[in-house]
């Protein structure tokens, strides 16, 4: 079970089952109304204007414009891929998304698209939303996302081994999908509304990143609550010291639930203050979003141009 470029003690925790529980159980509990107080806090920090057209900007290109529903056609993701690619065309300095995420049976579609662009496909896979399958299926959900030309995989973890303890079965599954993925980055979905506690987040993060995952990610978007500002805030916090442990730099991707400029703002304002000034980056840092976009727009918009821009003034999804 043991990783090789793990440092000595972390390479221990991951030796055995025993040790990995010895391990994610020994983490220090999180203050719930700490955490809670501190988000509360962080969320009503107010920015001048220029910060904020920064923030705008620095938002938009950090989105993981996604559409997720059974009726999506090829046609709704090439239409989508346009608007990733020029996300206000009235607006050429508008800059583009960081990534759009689709299906796995799509993903060649929106690769064909952006083709050029320096915009990354992503799909989900593992048997999402419910990660309830075969790891056979699981694995061949990742290699036609792969196959398919994805640079970015969305996993699901299995809740219900979590839940039940089966950390070891956790790990062995990222680390199997980590390998399927080759070349693409992986993020690994730990689907915070169902795990209950703040002290399983932050085992789950631990778990993930002691697996492989390049990216942890809240939510698939199908389940209440979604992302949350103080469950980013414990993610945020495994990340930063993940990187104090191991100098390796592993990214945090909020989704669902996440709406408006104002909310994107205080997340960003969460990331300086927890993670730091360098995780201010798409590479290390994503919204999982559909609607978010249209609001960032909007609000940049008004920020140019000194009076609120309707809808009506840009296609909404």
């Amino acid at each position: 079970m043991a990783t090789a470029t793990l440092p000595v003690a972390l390479a221990d925790a991951t030796r055995d089952d025993a040790s990995l529980r010895r391990f994610l159980h020994g983490l220090p509990g999180v203050d719930q109304v700490g955490v809670e107080q501190r988000a509360a806090g962080l969320g009503t920090r107010s920015i001048k204007k220029a910060a904020k057209l920064w923030a705008i900007d620095t938002a938009i290109s950090m989105v993981d414009l996604t559409t997720l529903e059974g009726a999506d056609t090829h046609g709704k993701v090439r239409a989508l891929c346009a608007k990733a690619r020029r996300p206000d065309p009235d607006r050429p300095d508008t800059p583009p998304v960081a990534a759009v995420c689709v299906y796995p049976d799509l993903a060649a579609t929106a690769v064909e698209a952006l083709a050029g662009t320096g915009i990354a496909v992503a799909s989900v896979a593992t048997a999402f939303p419910s990660g309830r399958s075969s790891r056979e299926v699981k694995l061949a959900d990742v290699r036609l996302a792969v196959t398919s030309g994805a640079a970015e995989v969305d996993m699901v973890i299995d809740r219900g081994a979590f839940l039940e303890g089966r950390y070891g079965q956790v790990f062995e599954e990222i680390q199997a999908v980590k390998a399927a993925c080759g070349d693409a980055h992986l993020k690994v979905i730990l689907e915070t509304g169902e795990l209950a506690t703040y002290d399983n987040v932050r085992r789950a993060s631990w778990l993930a990143l002691l697996a492989g995952g390049d990216f942890i990610k809240t939510s698939t978007g199908k389940v209440s609550p979604a992302a949350t500002l103080p469950v980013t805030h414990v993610m945020l916090q495994a990340v930063r010291d993940w990187y104090t442990a191991t100098g390796e730099l592993r990214g945090v991707k909020p989704a669902g639930g996440i709406r408006t400029t104002k909310d994107a703002i205080r997340y960003l304002v969460a990331v300086h203050e927890v993670a730091g000034e360098q995780w201010l980056t798409p590479t290390l840092f994503r919204f999982g979003a559909s609607s978010l976009l249209n609001d960032l727009l909007l609000q940049r918009r008004t920020q140019l141009d000194g009076h609120y821009s309707g809808p009506d003034y840009l296609a909404v999804d």
